[in-house]
């Protein structure tokens, strides 16, 4: 689509597109040729103002409306999503940098059945519980305030607006100044689907600005979060005097334990490229790839064919694109020379500059070995495509080593088969495990331990997030 048509220089308030109230344009950059796509406008303090009072009162009547209807209008979503598949795609693509044919299936494709999934349990809003000689009911916890990040942007708007809207809450949504561009798509689907004025909102603007606006906000009872650890902690912080609910779903520095059993070649090949999708920009990557001592080298090798073989670009054929900034490729290029600086075994990859990508922020493929735990690349988020090898004599070690972290996002277990991965995979200390390469579930719950934030989304918990149970008392 061309995406200088979206109304991108307004804000979608009340059900209508309007001008924000003072507020400056900031440019969307395509990553892969650093040429501008459009400008988008930045919300202020007011324009939050006018969204919360629209959301607020769209509650009143949204919070009593019938499952069934709820369902109906998340269906005919659904359908938008379904209809407007490529332009959704456009709109990730060219503000991520990921390859149209990956953002398909991996940005698309699950969000679309996660609306559906949602439509489909709006009708649990209507249950109740026995409970001795009470009843136990379900309503919506009631205006939320979702910031969203720009790595998985249209799964992570989903992932916070079904559930909500199942429930019966209405909503204000700021997206990354990097990608909202499917926002504003989103925002156009659901206002051709009907829903009710003032139910959805779209506020982008600055995280100091919008963000901490709608964390502190009075009249906002529930914010959600994805994004950085540190900034979470500064969303906790300002959303502590209104006592709102918060949940967040932060960093990652996540392990992939491999047991001597494994098959060594399809593990360390899956390892690799769970990184390197998405250019490594996924909170969820493996990046510590824990193997046995007897096996390392060979291991290492294996890892090294694998970086070498990623083909770099955003066409038909390529595998990893840019990263999504000049800012987050001059962070990870910091990051690799940090860990050659601190005596880490470069295997293949590097930051210079990839050959024959002059234009866009390209970062190569990159490969650690002779990582310690206690290194930087090993505690820190890097973001990138960068894999950290770590050699471990015992599985004692092993999972030592993959707990010896002050995140719990992800995991991975890579075993002989299913079954021999399970006690491995109870000893890590993580909210979430693939184990000999499953899939994201979108039906399971997602989210993490220790700093990685706190709060489930997707799965039934992801809905369970926006509900206030109400205990009456009946008479014995």
């Amino acid at each position: 689509m061309d995406l200088t048509q979206l109304k991108t220089k307004q804000l979608y308030i009340n059900g209508e597109w309007r001008d924000s109230k003072g507020g400056s344009l900031h440019p969307v950059i395509n990553p892969a040729t650093e040429e501008p796509l459009c400008d988008v406008i930045q919300g202020t303090l007011d324009d939050v103002d006018d969204a919360v009072a629209a959301a607020k009162a769209a509650f009143k009547q949204w919070r009593h409306s019938r499952a069934a209807k709820r369902q109906a209008l998340m269906h005919a979503i659904a359908d938008g999503m379904e209809a407007r598949k490529q332009d959704l795609i456009d709109a990730v693509s060219a503000a991520l940098g990921c390859p149209p044919h990956i953002t398909e299936w991996l940005h698309v494709d699950g969000p679309i059945y996660a609306m559906r999934y949602y439509a489909d349990r709006a009708a649990v809003m209507e249950q109740t519980e026995q409970a001795g000689h009470s009843v136990v009911l379900k309503e919506p916890v009631g205006v939320c305030g979702f910031i969203t990040p720009w790595n998985y942007p249209l799964h992570q708007f989903v992932g916070k607006v079904a559930p909500a809207l199942a429930a019966g809450c209405t909503m204000i949504q700021k997206p990354s100044e990097i990608t909202p561009l499917q926002d504003y798509v989103m925002a156009e689907i659901i206002d051709a689907a009907g829903l009710p004025a003032g139910v959805f909102n779209l506020v982008p603007g600055a995280g100091p600005i919008v963000g901490a606006a709608l964390s502190s906000h009075v009249d906002i009872d529930m914010v959600s979060f994805t994004g950085s650890t540190r900034a979470g902690i500064e969303v906790a912080k300002c959303a502590a005097p209104t006592v709102k609910r918060v949940t967040q779903e932060l960093g990652g520095k996540s392990p992939l334990i491999i047991t001597p059993d494994a098959d060594l070649e399809t593990a360390v090949r899956w390892g690799c490229e769970d990184v390197f999708i998405n250019s490594g920009q996924t909170c969820t990557a493996l990046t510590r790839m824990l193997v046995p001592a007897e096996r390392y080298e060979e291991a290492v090798e294996i890892a090294r064919k694998v970086a070498e073989e990623v083909a770099i670009g955003t066409g038909a054929d390529d595998f990893m694109g840019p990263l999504s900034s000049a800012r987050q490729r001059d962070i990870v290029r910091g990051c690799i020379d940090k860990g050659i600086a601190e005596g880490a075994r470069l295997v293949t990859g590097g930051s210079d500059t990839p050959e024959g990508f002059a234009q866009g922020f390209y970062v190569k493929p990159t490969v650690f070995a002779d990582v310690t735990n206690d290194m930087a690349i090993a505690r820190e988020e890097i973001f990138g495509p960068v894999t950290c090898m770590i050699p471990y004599k015992d599985m004692d070690e092993a999972i030592a080593i993959a707990n010896d972290t002050e995140y719990g996002l992800s995991s991975g277990v890579w075993a002989k088969d299913a079954e021999a991965a399970m006690p491995v995979v109870r000893r890590i200390e993580a909210g979430l495990c693939f184990v000999n390469g499953g899939e994201f579930n979108y039906d399971a719950p997602f989210g993490g331990m220790k700093r990685s934030g706190n709060g489930r989304e997707f799965g039934a918990a992801g809905l369970d997030e926006f509900i206030e149970l109400k205990s009456v008392q009946l008479p014995a």
